[in-house]
This record gives C-alpha cells, structure tokens and sequence, in this order.
C-alpha cells in the first residue's frame, strides 16, 4: 500500500500492465485483475489500522473499476478516447446521418411489431442482427482508434453504438414483456 499515492495517478491501462489499445487481450486481463484482486483486497488488511483498511478499500474500488471499464468494448472505448481528450459529447451530439436515423426507426419499428405480435423468434432474429452491427461498429472502432488513431471519427461511431445499446435494451424490454 507504499505506492497508493503514485498507482491513483496510472491510468487503468498502466494498473493493468497493458498496452494503451482497443483491442486487448481479455484472457490477461482477466489474470491481472485476479493477482491485483489478491493484493489489494480489504480482507487481507483487516488486522490493520482503520486509515489502511480504507486506503485497501480505495484500492480494490479502484481496480474493479478498471477492469469493468477495460472490459466491456463500448466502455473501454469511451475510456480511451478520453484518455486522448476526444470528447464524445454523447449527450449534446446526436446528430447522425440520416440513413442512419431511418434504420434506427426501421429498428425500432420492427421491434415493437414483434413485441406486439409476441414474437420471440423475430426478436431473435432482430437480436442476432444487432449483434452483427455492434459487432461491425466495434471492428470499425479499433480501427479508428488502434491503427489510425482518428479518435474523432471513434467518437462518432461510440455515439453510434449508443444508439444500438438502447435498441439492445428495446429488445430485452420486448423479451421480457412476452414472457410476462
């Protein structure tokens, strides 16, 4: 707990070890985090004084906030990009092309038509197409970021991707209404 002052200061690629990118190595990660869980966890500094048992607290917060953040892709993204002072402006910016606003009305078109006809087959079909598309943004996204470094482009396709998360959300409430 020596170094607690200087490791808040490491970004959540530096606490981990690894190298500043979209694309990364989940199964790492996923080790990292375990042997730095070990370390930091406030079980083992239960013996000692209050003041260290809450900077064990800080420090286990600190890490699972790192490892959720680095390891869900839209997350991470948002991350790095503000690591690199692009702002996404997701709140503010929803401006979008427009053939990407008409799908989205097809989307959610198609959506509450299967919802209403109690349709779960077609919301698996829609389900497996949004994964499809999330799964082309999130490609384009390394890209943008790991190889060309456009981070202003990545912004706007994680603005994108907002949009097909409340659709992925749209479809679960829809699932959950026909099983009610």
């Amino acid at each position: 707990m020596q170094a607690a002052a200087s490791g808040f200061q490491q970004d959540f690629f530096q606490l981990f070890g690894l190298p500043e990118n979209y694309r990364l190595d989940s199964e790492l990660l996923d080790r990292r985090y375990h042997a730095l869980q070990a370390q930091v966890h406030p079980d083992k500094f239960s013996h000692l004084s209050e003041a260290e048992r809450r900077v064990s607290m800080q420090w286990a917060t600190r890490v699972n906030e790192a490892y959720q953040t680095l390891n869900e892709p839209a997350r991470r993204a948002r991350y790095l990009l503000s690591l690199h002072g692009a702002d996404i402006r997701e709140e503010s910016n929803t401006a979008m092309p427009a053939d990407f606003l008409v799908a989205q009305m097809e989307w959610r078109e198609a959506i509450q038509e299967a919802g209403e006809a109690r349709d779960p087959g077609e919301l698996d079909k829609l389900e497996l197409r949004l994964q499809h598309d999330m799964h082309d943004l999130l490609e384009q996204l390394a890209a943008k970021i790991d190889t060309e470094h456009d981070y202003e482009a990545a912004a706007g396709i994680v603005r994108k991707l907002k949009f097909l998360e409340k659709l992925a959300e749209e479809i679960a409430s829809a699932f959950d209404t026909i099983d009610n």
